[in-house]
């Protein structure tokens, strides 16, 4: 049934390419060269104030994208973003696409190969019309050879709607390579932060002239912090530069944990890194109140802890994995 989804982009790209036929070449070829250097002079320009541009009427969305002569490649979104259209996913979509087209746009390698620009219904019907565009949000590629096909259209519903994403769909069209470049977001915050607490505990064992080094304690809590890191799957989301989190593209709500077995977000790292802490955390409080001396009280309120993070933070593991791992047939606690 997966295949299903594709049948209407048959009609599309039908469409799109007898578009680009019809439009033919100049007969005029310095008169081409000259309308070519204005439009790509101006496409700079609007690409230099705001990024992703915005075709703001049917007579410049044929100019710029449709109409010879063309020597750059268009990669067009189309939108609704009035707010009484209630289009949740076009405004996360609009968001990832404007964080692209900035990232090109202060990317080193930055060109007039390729441009990024909207098209809004309420402002160009006649241009959804004329592609037969019948959903949004949608991405297509126009290629400054003229010739359209399926993979000129950006599947959402496989890729998802991610700058990444978008970016890797760029390089297969144009092989050219963007390098997204995010704002500063909680996420940053949170690495900014753990940077800043692990330099300050830096300068701490560094006064302290060298006396860490035989610390067994400190040792022991950076080799667990290490594992619980490479366990969590934090160097696979480095390597592959997955995303923080992914809006599902029918409901607009927000995942932090990925479906698909072999894929993760980096919040799910983070998570995950959190319950191997937890549960190391908890055998040390078992150790505690089996070999300390300290009142029977004080023993018994560590056991309970310590039980309790390690048999919950443990089933919480396991709901996880059988979450990604459908046929795993063992549970502890919670399904």
């Amino acid at each position: 049934m997966a295949e299903l989804g594709w049948f209407w982009r048959i009609p599309l790209t039908m469409m799109v390419a007898l578009l680009l036929v019809a439009h033919g070449v100049p007969s005029d070829p310095a008169q081409g060269n000259k309308v070519l250097v204005e439009k790509v002079r101006q496409l700079m320009d609007w690409t230099k104030k705001s990024g992703a541009i915005t075709m703001s009427n049917t007579t410049m969305f044929h100019r710029f994208v449709l109409e010879p002569p063309i020597n750059y490649s268009m990669m067009v979104m189309f939108t609704v973003l009035h707010e009484l259209r209630q289009c949740v996913m076009c405004k996360h979509a609009a968001k990832e696409f404007q964080i692209l087209a900035n990232s090109w746009q202060h990317c080193r390698t930055f060109s007039n190969k390729v441009f990024f620009a909207m098209v809004d219904y309420d402002t160009s019907p006649e241009a959804f019309q004329t592609i037969r565009v019948v959903s949004v949000p949608n991405f297509l590629h126009f290629s400054a050879k003229g010739k359209f096909t399926s993979d000129d259209v950006y599947n959402f519903e496989e890729r998802g709607i991610i700058a990444e994403q978008m970016a890797k769909w760029v390089a297969e069209r144009t092989n050219i390579h963007i390098r997204i470049r995010r704002p500063m977001n909680d996420h940053h915050l949170f690495l900014l932060g753990t940077i800043l607490m692990l330099s300050s505990g830096l300068v701490y064992l560094l006064k302290r002239k060298g006396e860490f080094i035989f610390d067994k304690t400190l040792w022991a809590i950076l080799a667990v912090s290490l594992v619980a890191v490479m366990t969590s799957g934090q160097m696979w989301t480095h390597i592959n530069r997955a995303p923080y989190a992914q809006r599902s593209p029918r409901t607009g709500h927000v995942h932090y944990i990925h479906r698909m077995a072999d894929s993760q977000f980096v919040a799910e790292t983070y998570i995950v890194a959190l319950f191997h802490v937890g549960v190391s955390l908890g055998m040390v409080f078992l150790d505690k109140a089996a070999t300390s001396r300290m009142n029977v009280v004080k023993r018994k309120t560590l056991c309970v802890i310590g039980m309790c993070l390690v048999v919950i933070l443990f089933s919480w593991l396991l709901s996880l994995f059988r979450f990604k791992e459908r046929a795993y047939p063992y549970s502890f606690l919670m399904d």
